[in-house]
């Protein structure tokens, strides 16, 4: 198992891809209440093709960022995500940690 990037290389890597000619978005965690996998400034990097390196939530919102973020890639228009324990779509992607998070996405230009 590989040690998971730093909150640098991430950026490092997000700012490569553009350079390579990928659309890249970035998902940041913006605030937390209670009990929440990942601590503000943790961030998921995703390209056009849903490639993905980093980790916004230890992997229970995941699949709904990474969608978000290839939205934003695409119109251009960030996007402020909030899952919590009462959200349904919480639920339904796994956030039983009881906490809440906001996740800011935006493309890498």
């Amino acid at each position: 198992m590989t040690e998971p990037l730093s909150e640098n290389e991430l950026r490092a890597t997000a700012l490569q891809w553009r350079e390579e000619g990928r659309g890249v978005a970035i998902a940041t965690v913006v605030e937390t209440w209670g009990s929440a996998p990942r601590r503000v400034g943790a961030h998921l990097i995703v390209d056009e093709n849903g490639r993905f390196a980093g980790s916004v939530s230890g992997g229970c919102v995941e699949g709904e960022v990474i969608l978000a973020a290839q939205d934003c890639i695409a119109s251009g228009a960030p996007r402020l995500m909030e899952f919590g324990i009462e959200d349904q779509t919480a639920w339904r992607v796994g956030l039983p940690c009881g906490g809440k998070i906001r996740i800011y996405v935006e493309k890498v230009d």
